[in-house]
């Protein structure tokens, strides 16, 4: 998180200054972050993914989010822009603008070299402290393969990986099912 950190900054003043940037900020225990861009893969990714998932969730009150809309993680000690998050039930904002949410249920993170690291052990123990958070995904750029975290009704998280052209990344907690086959369709990973 080095990279490119500012001073340190209270929630609020991160709030006032990435809303008012034309570059998004990640914010993590009071610094602020520039997002590097993306690929044209991690962006055919992102589409894929979400589309399958909006697929899977037409006729349910939950809706897929991309890219956009901030997640605050524990009352402020973080504020991290998901590549998708899956939110049911009424959306839960921070505050007045509508552009940070309380409550997915499912996120889902496209692997880069550049972040891999990052969105493995860094993220993912914030995320773990959203308390809606059941399922955490993560997207391979460089291989046809899907890992995803499920939290156990004991709070638990168990490891599950999908590797291969006929394999299936089940998301237990909505019952989704993501064919590798057809997230991996459109990529070249040659």
């Amino acid at each position: 998180m080095s990279a490119g950190a500012q001073p340190t900054l209270s929630p609020a003043e991160y709030l006032a200054v990435d809303r008012a940037a034309e570059v998004r900020h990640e914010y993590v225990d009071g610094l602020m972050v520039a997002m590097s861009g993306g690929t044209g893969r991690h962006s055919l990714l992102i589409g894929a993914v979400s589309r399958l998932l909006g697929n899977e969730l037409m006729d349910r009150p939950c809706a897929v989010s991309v890219t956009e809309l901030r997640l605050q993680v524990a009352q402020g000690a973080a504020f991290l822009f998901p590549d998708i998050m899956v939110i049911c039930g009424p959306f839960q904002y921070s505050d007045g603008p509508k552009d940070t949410v309380l409550n997915p249920t499912i996120i889902v993170e496209v692997l880069s070299g550049s972040t891999e690291r990052w969105d493995r052990v860094g993220k993912f123990a914030r995320y773990r402290m959203v308390p809606t958070l059941r399922e955490y995904v993560l997207v391979s750029q460089d291989e046809m393969c899907i890992e995803w975290y499920s939290r156990r009704d004991d709070g638990e998280w168990a490891y599950s990986a999908a590797i291969g052209l006929d394999a299936t990344c089940h998301l237990a907690s909505l019952n989704i099912h993501l064919p590798l086959a057809d997230v991996y369709s459109k990529i070249d990973l040659a």
